[in-house]
């Protein structure tokens, strides 16, 4: 991460009229960067570098939501990073510039000529660009980096490709990072992995809602969590951190976090039917359900499914059991330590 990039102030702009605040001869990156796992994370640390080293300026040209669920809604990918926690983890890159067009539809359907010579020379004119090697752009993502190149560097943009980023997961396995290996990890429960290629653990925000009150019928209070327009990790009962704010801006860091043990599932232990609920315990504090507020779960483990139990005096003593557990890991990991 940049020295510097605590301190910086990085405007968002929102508006393709507001494109005209931007310095000529910036260095720019364009993606989704849903995620910004350790892949983007290469890429924004290589655009850094390259801004510093010309003396100019950096812009991250992102999409708001996934250029998919403007053009074909039933096939959008969920999101792993709203845009409030995604802006967030992008200025820590020392990014000056973040462009977040609400008018994208009709720049997302101009040709990969026009993208360049109307939209790229036109409106932001950048010095260089800088690109994962699957960099695909204009209307069905015809364009990829070749023909970026024959494009933008006759227009006197530089390009500059950045290959994959491989990461390890525990059972020592490399794996190409990417925003849709991460996706398929959490909807299979493998929360570990996925924070294996995030760099971090992955962190499900949402607003905290009124529950039954049986978590504290059974001795263990617990927070809800309205359910995000997030990936929602699969059904299960998982080891965290809890990080509560009154507004979402609050829940997108990583300090003051509380140890907890999550759960996902349907309440199968008192009745068959039930809707998706997403509960947090806290370890070490007592839980409030405080209406309006805000909630962000840090996922470090899968404990175990979800299981339906014979009585509630059973399902209170696999949660015990389940604390114990958590206590120990999270103990074993370093209660501070974020990744």
């Amino acid at each position: 991460m940049p020295a510097d990039s605590i301190l910086k102030i990085m405007k968002v702009l929102r508006t393709s009229s507001e494109l005209a605040q931007l310095p000529a001869g910036c260095v720019l990156s364009i993606g989704n960067f849903d995620g910004v796992h350790l892949g983007h994370q290469q890429i924004l640390q290589t655009a850094y570098t390259l801004a510093r080293q010309r003396n100019t300026v950096l812009a991250v040209m992102t999409f708001e939501p996934h250029p998919v669920a403007i053009l074909h809604p039933e096939k959008a990918p969920g999101v792993l990073t709203p845009l409030t926690l995604k802006t967030q983890l992008i200025r820590q890159h020392g990014v000056d510039y973040l462009i977040v067009l609400t008018d994208s539809a009709s720049l997302l359907r101009l040709t990969p000529a026009d993208f360049i010579d109307k939209f790229l020379l036109k409106d932001i004119k950048p010095a260089a660009l800088v690109e994962g090697e699957d960099f695909n752009f204009g209307a069905g993502r015809a364009g990829n980096i070749e023909t970026l190149k024959k494009t933008a560097q006759p227009g006197g943009i530089e390009v500059v490709i950045v290959g994959p980023r491989f990461a390890l997961l525990a059972a020592e396995q490399p794996v190409r990072v990417s925003s849709t290996t991460i996706r398929y990890m959490l909807q299979s429960g493998c929360v570990a992995d996925a924070a294996a290629l995030l760099g971090r653990h992955y962190r499900l925000i949402g607003q905290v809602v009124s529950g039954k009150g049986r978590g504290r019928q059974l001795g263990f209070p617990t927070m809800n969590m309205q359910p995000p327009r997030q990936i929602i990790p699969q059904q299960g009962v998982y080891v965290g951190y809890c990080l509560l704010g009154t507004v979402e801006d609050d829940v997108c860091g990583s300090k003051n976090r509380l140890p907890a043990v999550f759960s996902i599932g349907q309440a199968r232990t008192f009745a068959e039917e039930h809707p998706l609920l997403i509960e947090a315990h806290l370890l070490d504090a007592k839980t409030s359900e405080p209406s309006g507020r805000w909630m962000a779960m840090h996922f470090v483990e899968r404990l175990r499914p979800q299981y339906k139990f014979k009585s509630p005096s059973d399902l209170a003593a696999q949660i015990a059991g389940d604390c114990l557990r958590a206590k120990q890991i999270l103990g074993a990991k370093g209660a501070k330590r974020e990744i």
